[in-house]
């Protein structure tokens, strides 16, 4: 084997490390990808309700995700089929069924970039769990920068006022469960490999999906089915790297980056739906933008 092979086999290998290592820096990117990923998922399941039921929806991206997995199951044979929290993988999916379920039905009823907006009061449910249920040592900077978070979060809902809508409450109910499902997850990771929580909450969330789906029955097009088979392994994508970032750092340290989300999707409600943030958006996104800052200059010096 020649010198620059190794060398190229070498910097390959560091490169691969480096985003399966623990530190703040990977931790932040996995947390971004979460959000990349969550918002290209919104544009899907946008597409896909204009024509489909949220349940026809949530069953296909479940079962997708349940297929996608299974290979990669099989290839260790028995061994990630074993557990050693049955009731929590249950638990996981209903929690998870009802999540996705209002998240699915929210995209379909409002703008990306509003829904998305209102679905950032998920860290102000998590700072709190994590906390009290996984003992997390929150510092005085992570509470700063996610009250920071949910200042600029005020400024695009706009409480109170003419544009606030009823509806709303159903992304801060999915927000409320995702947290909880993030709660889970950071105590599941210890104990039970990546592929069998995929595998699992997959396998749960389409079985509770399918139960109601000859009710809300719709036949899809190839064009429908290739979109949810996207979906599907989005919904993968989504917690290999929620569970990437939460091994990499502290779950509280990452929950103001979650915020970035509503910049992938006002840029992705712009350019597939001619939605425009107005005014009180963009501001609020500037706040949120510096609570994110404040809280990765903090972590880097306090590393220090």
């Amino acid at each position: 084997m020649t010198t620059s092979a190794l060398s190229s086999g070498f910097l390959k290998r560091s490169v691969f490390n480096w985003f399966v290592s623990r530190g703040y820096a990977q931790g932040v990117f996995w947390a971004l990808m979460i959000c990349l990923v969550s918002s290209t998922n919104d544009v899907l399941m946008r597409f896909l309700g204009e024509r489909l039921h949220v349940v026809e929806i949530m069953f296909f991206r479940f079962l997708f995700s349940t297929l996608s997995v299974l290979p990669l199951m099989l290839n260790h044979e028995e061994s990630l089929f074993k557990t050693k929290q049955p009731k929590t993988h249950v638990l996981r999916a209903i929690v998870g069924a009802l999540a996705l379920g209002l998240c699915c039905f929210s995209v379909n009823i409002m703008d990306l970039a509003q829904n998305t907006a209102i679905m950032f009061c998920e860290p102000l449910f998590f700072l709190p769990m994590a906390y009290f249920l996984l003992k997390e040592k929150v510092d005085k900077n992570r509470w700063i920068a996610t009250c920071m978070g949910f200042v600029g979060l005020l400024f695009i809902v706009q409480p109170g006022m003419d544009s606030f809508r009823v509806e709303s409450f159903v992304p801060m109910a999915a927000a409320m469960l995702f947290a909880y499902l993030c709660v889970m997850a950071k105590r599941m990771i210890s104990t039970e490999h990546t592929l069998t929580m995929l595998f699992y909450f997959g396998l749960g969330t389409s079985i509770i999906a399918g139960i109601f789906l000859p009710f809300f029955w719709t036949l899809p097009t190839l064009y429908e089915l290739i979109f949810l088979g996207l979906l599907g392994v989005g919904a993968n994508l989504i917690q290999v790297c929620l569970f990437r970032a939460y091994a990499a750092t502290d779950a509280s340290a990452l929950a103001p980056f979650r915020y970035t989300e509503f910049l992938f999707a006002g840029t992705l409600g712009f350019m597939f739906f001619g939605q425009i943030p107005d005014l009180s958006i963009i501001l609020g996104a500037g706040v949120i933008g510096l609570s994110a800052f404040y809280i990765s200059y903090s972590e880097t010096k306090k590393k220090r």
